[in-house]
């Protein structure tokens, strides 16, 4: 697999060279509001994580970049984590990186995207998606391509301000039984 081609965007592989965007990325202050990061990444320990989600069979992660079809410029990434292949699960993430290009579609062509791959490529059952109670964003995106709620985790996550947030929990279905 090379890439994964829509109309506005293209998925790929990530590459050695996406390191130092994927690090600015991922050591951004404003995108740990919705991950579990705590501390900043070292480029050798995003260098190592490039590597290892080459592999999705032995490390159950898969992390994509997505591209501007146009530009072919990087404009977030889409993961895979947490797949298990013996029950056909995993949950999956997305992240449009800046600000100017938030709202343009990208995410919701990218997670169709991969949603297609992983249902006809790698033979998964459920898609899970975890987003915090007030990311309307991401709330919308998910429903919106047919992941239904499923479940809240009470004050799951500590916020900047030491408030308490719940964690709404989304599947998707990719095969009827």
């Amino acid at each position: 697999m090379n890439y994964l081609a829509g109309n506005e965007v293209f998925l790929r592989m990530v590459e050695p060279s996406d390191a130092l965007d994927l690090l600015q990325w991922e050591n951004d202050p404003e995108n740990w509001k919705v991950t579990d990061t705590e501390v900043p990444f070292s480029l050798y320990g995003i260098q190592q994580l490039i590597e290892q989600q080459q592999h999705i069979r032995s490390t159950g992660q898969l992390r994509m970049m997505i591209c501007d079809i146009e530009s072919h410029s990087s404009v977030g990434a889409i993961d895979l984590y947490d797949a298990d292949f013996k029950h056909g699960n995993a949950a999956v993430g997305v992240l449009i990186a800046r600000n100017e290009d938030r709202g343009k579609g990208y995410a919701k062509e990218a997670l169709l995207l991969l949603i297609d791959y992983v249902k006809h490529n790698l033979d998964l059952f459920n898609l899970v998606a975890s987003i915090q109670e007030g990311n309307t964003a991401s709330i919308h995106l998910f429903t919106h391509v047919g992941f239904e709620q499923v479940g809240t985790r009470k004050n799951w996550f500590k916020g900047f301000a030491g408030n308490r947030i719940n964690e709404l929990n989304f599947q998707l279905c990719l095969k009827e039984l």
